[in-house]
């Protein structure tokens, strides 16, 4: 992405992403600054548009509707969870499609269904982009996708589905969780609960991608999977942190040197 970057500059399209935070939730803090960084890194201007937790919808949209109207933006992301009383719904909505670098936009929602996408949100993109990296082929596959939640397992299932593989969602009201997770080749899990997924519920030689980031009592960092458990089984598995995590961010990066694109040439 630096590079490609680099490259842009050179025709005069200059790629800047948009941060939004409102409150002071710590873990949004932590992402935010990752996200700055990244741009950082890759050459990306960033902004970051920092709001008091006693933010009004109303100013919220107002911003919004700014930096849509703002020629050089290029993307925007309104970090989320918005604290209580701010309707997240109504701030994605009002994001523009063509700047919806989080893919959380209805519009671009619709796309990933039928296959005609500008955008991908950022977490599942990452983890096909692992998928690829790795050489694992998705076609014929058997894929368990742990989580239905429209920001990571319902989109995450679908990109799985366009690669042609096999796939099955599974959430809190799924009877024998176990027994389904056995049965996967590729094992997604992003439900959000610390260690779900243990070792007598992955198949041998199977592929294990943990999306989950949980913080325990003693502040130790786990996934949904039991790792050291699963590890003995998997072909392959994604450890927490420092894997899917990265991706996230990486994608997150294509995404907006994409909307740059898209938005200098007028095809959005």
């Amino acid at each position: 992405m630096k590079a490609e970057v680099e490259k842009l500059k050179q025709t005069g399209i200059k790629p800047a992403l948009a941060v939004v935070i409102v409150g002071d939730d710590p873990a949004s803090k932590i992402y935010v600054r990752n996200k700055k960084l990244a741009c950082e890194f890759c050459g990306i201007k960033s902004l970051e548009f920092a709001l008091p937790a006693e933010t009004t919808q109303k100013e919220l949209l107002a911003l919004i509707e700014r930096l849509n109207n703002d020629n050089t933006i290029s993307g925007i992301l309104c970090q989320l969870p918005l604290p209580e009383g701010l309707d997240e719904e109504a701030v994605i909505n009002a994001i523009s499609p063509a700047k919806d670098v989080d893919a959380f936009h209805p519009s671009n929602v619709g796309k990933i269904m039928i296959g005609n996408f500008d955008f991908l949100p950022c977490t599942p993109a990452g983890v096909m982009e692992l998928i690829a990296e790795s050489g694992i082929d998705v076609s014929g596959k058997k894929c368990v996708v742990v989580g239905r939640s429209n920001i990571v397992g319902k989109p995450m299932s679908m990109l799985l589905l366009h690669k042609n593989g096999t796939v099955t969602i599974c959430h809190s009201r799924t009877k024998d969780l176990a027994k389904e997770c056995r049965e996967a080749d590729i094992l997604v899990a992003a439900v959000g609960v610390p260690e779900l997924i243990r070792g007598d519920c992955v198949k041998e030689g199977a592929v294990v991608i943990d999306v989950g980031m949980n913080r325990l009592e003693n502040k130790k960092l786990v996934g949904d999977v039991a790792f050291s458990e699963a590890a003995e089984k998997a072909a392959a598995i994604t450890p927490v942190p420092g894997g899917v995590g990265p991706m996230t961010i990486a994608m997150l990066m294509k995404n907006t040197v994409k909307a740059a694109v898209l938005n200098s040439t007028g095809k959005n």
